[in-house]
């Protein structure tokens, strides 16, 4: 089903006019689940598709009658909920788990030790391969089905800016000219944190996120989420030691590619690859209440939420994705799917807006909202950004926030901005072009704060 954010023109046309520079195809067998689907893409139905490989059994392939909404490539070997990703006539060996990529290497005639083998050379023992050349003591058959049939890599290096604070921000390029962003944050205590992209652009429109500014030019399949972190590790692990915690909070909402989101963080904590911890690994949202009862149900990954808000009024305005899962819907879906999660708490992030969100009164309606919900509070200081009316609250009146929340017993953090001077900042990835997502209109009551605090 198609997912309807607002009722403007601008966000039909985001979902309407979606293009993937991959071929989708699926196997007969299976029938693709589409959360979201895009009516301006029509159905066909293209003929049955048989791979014949020298190295095994052949499998048979049959092409999908609608365009499944991650948008990424998908071809099934033949089993349930199995599938693998494809571009060109090539699969993508980081978009499958470790299941999948068994079978498919089981396919070609070669035994499951030989897959094993091969996946820890693409994630672990400090080799992050590449290329064929950087699989040493792999079957030399192995090697040459894999030159054939396979593609290592989706994201080529465009370039790498360094912070003042040693922030890193790397842009990478994928097949269809297209650009990400992925940050590295070293933090204190040997805590190293890779921010990983899910979407080119996106399509909720936060008033005060760049990255909304560009709308939505598609998602990102698996195997480009998985890859921002192993070249992560690949480039960097040298300087600023083990990436030891993954967010999903790069440029789009995660959630709005959650088959891939999920798939990639599958493999991102495969104990025999990359071995996040899942607790290390955090999913980010903007309030998409039937996804994130999905991701509670199937991952055990962290979730952070973006609040940022504690009236409908304000959130409605700075993020529109309120209008259609209120306050009062997702505070209580986590209130009621938390109740089945054991040690576990979400992650509230609230970036602090001067004269929006961050009066006492609005600290005061904070402690009310999360009652019931094991969380932890995260206190962001705005980025500023090109076009933004938005400025930071003032440090003295972020602390101040922060000891009313603490003096009612809630777990409450703060994080500064890093990588601002480099545009690597929350909420300051992304490069929006003449055509951008439109500003909401200001509500009348916070006007005149914006116009003070643009002085």
């Amino acid at each position: 089903m198609e997912m309807k954010l607002s009722r403007g023109p601008w966000m039909r046309r985001q979902l309407a006019t979606l293009s993937s520079p991959f071929q989708t195809v699926y196997s007969s067998s299976i029938s693709p689940i589409p959360p979201i689907f895009h009516p301006s893409k029509s159905s066909t139905n293209p003929p049955s598709l048989t791979h014949s490989s020298s190295y095994g059994r052949s499998f048979s392939l049959s092409a999908a009658a609608t365009l499944q909404s991650s948008l990424s490539p998908t071809v099934s070997v033949g089993e349930e909920n199995s599938c693998i990703t494809v571009i060109g006539s090539k699969v993508l060996l980081k978009g499958m788990r470790y299941h999948e990529l068994e079978k498919w290497v089981q396919s070609h005639g070669f035994r499951p030790a030989q897959a094993l083998m091969l996946w820890k050379h693409l994630y672990g023992n400090n080799i992050w391969a590449h290329d064929i050349e950087e699989l040493q003591g792999l079957n030399k058959d192995l090697k040459r089905m894999l030159g054939e049939h396979a593609e290592f890599r989706v994201l080529q290096l465009k370039d790498m800016l360094t912070a003042s604070d040693g922030t890193k921000k790397i842009l990478f390029t994928m097949e269809d000219g297209l650009t990400i962003e992925t940050v590295v944050i070293p933090g204190p205590r040997g805590r190293t944190t890779v921010c990983v992209s899910s979407q080119v652009g996106c399509a909720m429109n936060c008033q005060f996120c760049y990255t909304g500014r560009m709308g939505l030019k598609r998602n990102l399949s698996a195997a480009e989420i998985v890859e921002q972190a192993v070249l992560a590790r690949r480039l960097l692990s040298h300087e600023v030691g083990t990436i030891t915690n993954v967010v999903f909070m790069g440029m789009g909402e995660p959630l709005h590619n959650i088959e891939n989101v999920i798939k990639a963080a599958d493999i991102m904590v495969d104990e025999q690859g990359l071995q996040f911890s899942p607790r290390k690994v955090t999913i980010s949202t903007s309030g998409l209440v039937p996804q994130i009862k999905r991701l509670l149900k199937e991952s055990n990954c962290a979730l952070a939420v973006s609040l940022n808000a504690t009236t409908d009024e304000v959130r409605n305005w700075v993020m529109p994705i309120n209008r259609k899962y209120n306050l009062g819907l997702l505070l209580g879906t986590l209130r009621e799917e938390l109740q089945f999660k054991r040690n576990y708490k979400v992650l509230f992030e609230y970036v602090m807006l001067a004269g929006v969100n961050d009066s006492i009164e609005d600290a005061k309606r904070l402690i009310d909202l999360v009652q019931g919900i094991p969380c932890k509070i995260n206190l962001i200081s705005f980025n500023p950004h090109s076009g933004s009316k938005f400025k930071s609250t003032s440090e003295e009146k972020m602390i101040e926030f922060r000891n009313i929340l603490a003096a009612s017993g809630c777990v409450v953090f703060m994080r500064f901005s890093k990588g601002d001077d480099q545009m690597a900042a929350c909420g300051q990835l992304g490069n929006p072009g003449e055509v951008q997502a439109p500003l909401l209109k200001v509500p009348l009551k916070f006007r005149a704060a914006l116009e003070a605090s643009s002085v």
